[in-house]
């Protein structure tokens, strides 16, 4: 596919938010209104911008990446415009500096691509083990960090003018950065852990090799844990054992952390109240239906009663599941669009990690290589677990849809992703 042919998807994105935000109104009986010109122009802003991006700095990427994630923001941002115009307008503001961000980030790695980052592998580690320490500080402070729904892991600032609170999720970025030293650690070691030692009849990684890796996940899921963010941390752990997998090829890894899944589960749910409050709602959401499972039985109810094409877009009632622009956004998709804009979703997903791993194996440097699965595994682990969530296939794990919940750090994070992705693939091609 040409950039001409992206640059067309892009619009066709942006028409489609804009064409969504009229039909909502529609349904409300207001009409064609400023809101549907907004939405279309900032879109058609933000990435276009990216776009304008690509055509200067990473004229070679693969060109389906921006595609896929602004059909996904475009259905994302209908539902939250749906459900609250308010947090909408924050949304779209959000897209803005995500965009921005993308873009700039394609202007620093301009010239030695994603190879620059492998130098500060260290410095991403420390980053990104502050940053997942950030909820912890006090609430006497400016800074300060914000426990929601039992987990803490809001960092919140008060804005000096009005009455007015900034919200961000550091965690976020750190996935980012987790993932960057990952790549670059492995792309260093990953014979040495390719080849274990005998001891006696087992088979185990040098020690010397696996430590600085043990360090990095114990610290990480330690924070994690102790902020109830037990979400994140499935994320973080199932990032760790599939980049393992990636750079040795061998299935003891798998095996081992699907061991050690469970056995953490088990732990969790004896430690944490709020972990066992959500097994009782994933198995028996019915039976405290007012109260533990009412969030997850609206949200089959909803799923269910949008049968093949859905309600239509303003006419359902997705307002009922608590959190449905951020954790539920998927089943108010559901709801108003159906079997066919929910399937439409999971496909773009699948594409979008087809795109990736596709990119991952074309690379040829170890470096870029793994990076390449690691953001793409991100992406696709994330993506699983909400929406395995909220189709009660696993227990809800209280993590955002990418490009699709309502949420600044998730955008920013996700586009700065795929920025990554793609000029990996502009250094495979040149």
């Amino acid at each position: 596919m040409t950039r001409n042919a992206e640059a067309a998807l892009l619009i066709a994105a942006a028409v489609l938010a804009a064409l969504g935000v009229a039909m909502v109104n529609f349904a409300s009986g207001i009409g064609f209104d400023a809101q549907v010109a907004l939405t279309f122009l900032v879109f058609v802003l933000s990435f276009g911008g990216v776009h304008l991006a690509l055509r200067r700095w990473a004229p070679t990427a693969n060109p389906y990446l921006f595609p896929i994630a602004a059909f996904l923001a475009a259905i994302g941002f209908i539902e939250v415009y749906r459900l609250d115009r308010d947090l909408a307008a924050l949304q779209r503001w959000s897209l803005l500096v995500a965009a921005a961000l993308a873009a700039f980030i394609l202007f620093l790695l301009r010239d030695e691509g994603v190879a620059a980052l492998r130098r500060y592998r260290y410095i991403f580690l420390l980053l990104a083990i502050g940053l997942l320490l950030l909820p912890l500080l006090p609430e006497s402070w400016p800074l300060y960090g914000a426990e929601v729904f039992g987990s803490r892991l809001w960092v919140r600032v008060d804005l000096p003018f009005g009455d007015r609170t900034l919200s961000f999720q550091p965690g976020e970025v750190a996935k980012l950065l987790l993932t960057v030293f990952l790549a670059s650690y492995l792309a260093d070691r990953h014979l040495a852990l390719a080849t274990p030692r005998k001891i006696g009849r087992l088979s185990v990684p040098e020690p010397r090799q696996l430590f600085p890796v043990l360090v990095a996940a114990g610290a990480s899921f330690l924070v994690l844990i102790y902020q109830r963010d037990l979400g994140a941390s499935l994320l973080l752990f199932a990032l760790f054992i599939g980049m393992m997998y990636v750079a040795t090829a061998r299935s003891a890894y798998l095996i081992s952390g699907a061991t050690l899944v469970a056995a953490g589960g088990v732990v969790a749910y004896q430690m944490f109240d709020h972990v066992q409050r959500r097994v009782f709602a994933w198995l028996h959401p019915f039976e405290d239906f007012t109260d533990t499972g009412y969030q997850i039985a609206q949200s089959l109810f909803a799923l269910g009663s949008g049968s093949l094409t859905g309600s239509g877009l303003g006419l359902g009632r997705p307002d009922l599941i608590p959190a449905a622009a951020t954790d539920f956004v998927f089943a108010a998709v559901g709801e108003e669009m159906g079997f066919a804009g929910s399937v439409a979703v999971i496909t773009a997903y699948a594409l979008l990690v087809a795109a990736g791993f596709g990119i991952a194996l074309r690379a040829r440097d170890v470096f870029r290589k793994f990076l390449a699965a690691g953001l793409t595994l991100v992406i696709g682990i994330q993506a699983f677990l909400i929406i395995a969530g909220v189709t009660r296939l696993l227990p809800v794990t209280g993590i955002t849809l990418p490009f699709m919940s309502y949420g600044g750090s998730s955008l920013l994070a996700n586009m700065v992703l795929i920025s990554l992705l793609a000029r990996i693939s502009h250094g495979e091609r040149t």
